[in-house]
């Protein structure tokens, strides 16, 4: 048995230690928000926060995580409030969608890390892959969200 804090919920869950944290928190725990993609941590789909850092997971072993406070895209806002979400729905950044989860989650840890970023900040935090090319309406999502972010503050 593993002890994990997942969105601020302390879970108890029977896997295996090199089972990948992805799987554990989809299959085993049910929070299927987070994606798999390319199962090598390349593409991001898999990004949530381990102690408010963007993480890929699905190379992660689960035993690896220890401690650290988990945040899925579930965990992010209970209504969808958090000012990247409130960007992405603004501006219709997603197409597919299928990878936004894991977008939005670097996102966030990007602007809690740097609450203004610049294009040439964003293009380098930004290394989720986006199938459909969405990067122009991230970019743009990221600093609507720093603007939101700025009023609330």
């Amino acid at each position: 048995m593993l002890t994990l804090n997942v969105n601020g919920q302390t879970m108890e869950v029977d896997v295996e230690p090199d089972t990948p944290l992805l799987w554990v928190l989809r299959e085993t725990i049910g929070l299927a928000g987070t994606r798999f993609g390319c199962g090598q941590g390349l593409c991001g789909a898999c990004t949530v926060h381990l102690d408010g850092v963007a993480t890929r997971t699905c190379i992660l072993p689960v035993s690896d995580v220890g401690t650290a406070e988990i945040t899925t895209i579930e965990g992010l806002s209970a209504d969808n409030s958090h000012p990247v979400q409130q960007a992405w729905t603004e501006l219709d950044v997603p197409q597919c969608g299928y990878c936004q989860s894991g977008q939005i989650m670097a996102a966030a840890a990007l602007l809690a890390e740097n609450p203004l970023p610049s294009d040439s900040d964003i293009d380098a935090a930004m290394t989720n892959i986006c199938r459909c090319g969405t990067y122009s309406r991230i970019r743009k999502g990221i600093h609507r969200a720093a603007r939101l972010t700025e009023r609330t503050q």
